[in-house]
């Protein structure tokens, strides 16, 4: 079975990689899709995004990093996925979820929707809380791994300098 867990990952968390983790025991092969969502302006680039996210899964030898745009569906049928993987942390993440699942199985019927409620410890965490956090001072090191928290705060100098 190949699965992709999409996302902005902006940065990545904890949270993230524990749905990489579990994700990654229950597929054959995960695919990390990293998108490119032109509504928003994120503070890493896309290019950005994915190294880091390869970084931080590197143990996984079953994961693979890989950029889009477009719907999710198409993404999927590109890369001949089963099933998309979606994190669940509170039940208004539930109604947003749900919807966005149905409407994706309108679109590709082939394509299901596996929703992974997040472990307890992160279920209050997101990438926007850690920006938030790290623009205030603030230590996130319980947030995201060291290499994506020296990762933000590199970012967060460059935007206090200009």
């Amino acid at each position: 079975m190949r699965a992709i867990y999409p996302g902005s990952f902006d940065p990545i968390t904890f949270g993230h990689l524990d749905i990489i983790s579990r994700s990654a025991k229950i597929a054959d092969e995960l695919i990390v899709g990293v998108l490119k969502n032109n509504s928003k302006s994120p503070l890493f680039s896309l290019e950005e995004r994915v190294k880091m996210i390869e970084e931080v899964s590197r143990e996984f030898n079953n994961v693979k990093v890989v950029p889009f745009e477009g719907l999710l569906v198409d993404f999927a049928k590109s890369m001949q996925a089963d099933v998309v993987v979606r994190g669940l942390r509170a039940i208004t993440d539930f109604e947003y979820e749900i919807q966005m699942a149905q409407t994706n199985h309108k679109l590709a019927e082939q394509v299901e929707t596996m929703f992974l409620t997040t472990s307890l410890e992160y279920s209050y965490l997101s990438s926007t809380i850690v920006k938030e956090v790290a623009t205030f001072g603030g230590d996130i090191s319980q947030f995201v791994p060291e290499l994506v928290r020296q990762k933000v705060l590199e970012k967060m100098e460059e935007r206090r300098r200009v």
